[in-house]
C-alpha cells in the first residue's frame, strides 16, 4: 500500500493513501488527540533526570472564554524552579508561565481572538502551564504578540512585563504618563527579568532609575536598558546612594530578597514614600520601621487576578497589548539574556539550572519543539 507523509500542525504522520487498517486509524487518531508535555511529579534537584520528564497527555479542548494555544516558545522564571522544588503530585504538574504561540481553537464565549492569531501570555498558576505542545488560557490575560518579534523573543516578555507594570504603575502608583517625572526609583535586582522591564517602564515615565547590580556584565546590562545609576547590592546601599546624591528615594521596587533588604529599605525610603516587593518573607518583618515616615509597603503578585478571578482580569491582556505596541515601535528594548533551542525535558532542566545559578542576566527563552 502506498504511504504519504502528512503534517498535522507541525507533526509528521506517516499515512496510507487509502486507510483500511483500523489499528492504523486509531494510531493516527491518538497522535492527533494527544500532546507532549514536560511534567514534574515530586521535589527533586534539577540535576536529577526525573526532576522534569516528558509524557503524553490528551490534548485539551477550548470551552468558555478559553483559547487553546499551540505553544511555539517558552521562557523561564523563578516561579518555575520554586514550584518544581515544592510540588508533590504523582500525576505530574506542567510548569511554565511564559509562552508565545498560535491560537488553534477558541471557546464559545471568546470575543477578541480567532483561530490563527499569534499571541503571547503568562497564564494562570492554578492551571497547567506552557511546557506542553498545547495550553488552555483565558483570553482576558492574553494579547497578540508583538508583530516585530519571533515567537521565542515574544515569550520573554509576558510575566515580567505584567509584574513590573503592576508593581510600578499600580502598587507604587507611579504615573506612567509623566507627572512623576524626575522622582527617584531604586530597583533592587535590576539585571533580572522583572528588573529589566521595570527599568524601561520607569524610564518611559520619566523617573530617575537607580538599579542594583554587582558583576560587570549585569552593570553593563542595566545601563544599556536605561538605568541612570548603578549601585552594588553586595556593599552598603545607604552609603552608595548618599554618595551619588540620593540619601533617600521616592520609590523602591524590590525584585530580590525582601527579608535581606527590609532594614535598608526602611532607612532610605523618603517620608511618605512607597515600597513594593515580590518575594515572600521567611518570617514576619517589622512594619514599625515604616511608621515614622508614614511609608507604604505593598505586595505584587501577578497571578492574583487570574487565580482569584478578579473582575478586572482583562487589565493584563490590555497592558500586554500596549506593551506589544511599545516593542514594535522600539520603545522597549530586548530583554533576552540567553537562548536554548527545542523544548524538551533536557533543555528545560538546563534552563532551570541556569535560573537557579543566580547568574542569569535578563530572560532565558526556549524556542520550538523536537
Amino acid at each position: 500500500m502506498a504511504l504519504e507523509v502528512v503534517r498535522y500542525f507541525g507533526r509528521a504522520i506517516l499515512r496510507p493513501v487509502i486507510i483500511q487498517d483500523s489499528l492504523r486509524r486509531s494510531d493516527i487518531q491518538r497522535i492527533i488527540s494527544h500532546m507532549k508535555a514536560i511534567v514534574t511529579t515530586r521535589p527533586l534537584a534539577v540535576e536529577e533526570v526525573d526532576s522534569l520528564i516528558e509524557i503524553e497527555r490528551p490534548k485539551p479542548r477550548a470551552s468558555g472564554r478559553d483559547l487553546l494555544v499551540r505553544v511555539q516558545a517558552v521562557a523561564i522564571n523563578p516561579v518555575d524552579t520554586k514550584v518544581r522544588a515544592s510540588v508533590a503530585n504523582t500525576d505530574g504538574v506542567i510548569l511554565g508561565w511564559d509562552a508565545a504561540g498560535i491560537v488553534e481553537e477558541v471557546g464559545p464565549e471568546v470575543k477578541g481572538f480567532y483561530r490563527g492569531d499569534e499571541v503571547y501570555y503568562a497564564g494562570d498558576i492554578t492551571r497547567p502551564g506552557s511546557n506542553a505542545e498545547y495550553q488552555l488560557v483565558d483570553e482576558r490575560i492574553v494579547a497578540r504578540k508583538p508583530k516585530t518579534l519571533c515567537f521565542a523573543d515574544a515569550a520573554a516578555y509576558p510575566l515580567v512585563t505584567i509584574t513590573a507594570w503592576e508593581a510600578l504603575y499600580e502598587r507604587l502608583g507611579i504615573d506612567r504618563h509623566g507627572s512623576d517625572a524626575g522622582k527617584s526609583l531604586l530597583i533592587i535586582g535590576g539585571a533580572g527579568g522583572v528588573g529589566s522591564m521595570a527599568i524601561q517602564l520607569a524610564r518611559l515615565a520619566g523617573l530617575t532609575v537607580i538599579a542594583t547590580a554587582s558583576r560587570p556584565a549585569s552593570r553593563e546590562w542595566v545601563l544599556s536598558l536605561g538605568a541612570n545609576h548603578v549601585v552594588n547590592h553586595g556593599e552598603s546601599l545607604a552609603g552608595q546612594l548618599a554618595k551619588i546624591g540620593f540619601p533617600e528615594v521616592d520609590f523602591i521596587a524590590n525584585f530580590n530578597n525582601t527579608d535581606s533588604y527590609w532594614g535598608v529599605m526602611a532607612e532610605v525610603i523618603k517620608p511618605l514614600g512607597k515600597i513594593v516587593g515580590i518575594v515572600e518573607t521567611s518570617s514576619p518583618v517589622d512594619l514599625g520601621l515604616l511608621k515614622t515616615k508614614s511609608a507604604t509597603f505593598s505586595w505584587e503578585f501577578m497571578f492574583t487576578r487570574s487565580k482569584l478571578q478578579t473582575p478586572d482580569m482583562d487589565v493584563q491582556g490590555k497592558l500586554l497589548a500596549e506593551t506589544a505596541g511599545l516593542i514594535d515601535v522600539g520603545r522597549i528594548k530586548p530583554i533576552i539574556g540567553e537562548r536554548l533551542e527545542r523544548i524538551s525535558a533536557i533543555t528545560l532542566r538546563k534552563a532551570h539550572q541556569r535560573a537557579e545559578s543566580g547568574t542569569l542576566v535578563g530572560k532565558l527563552v526556549i524556542g520550538g519543539w523536537q
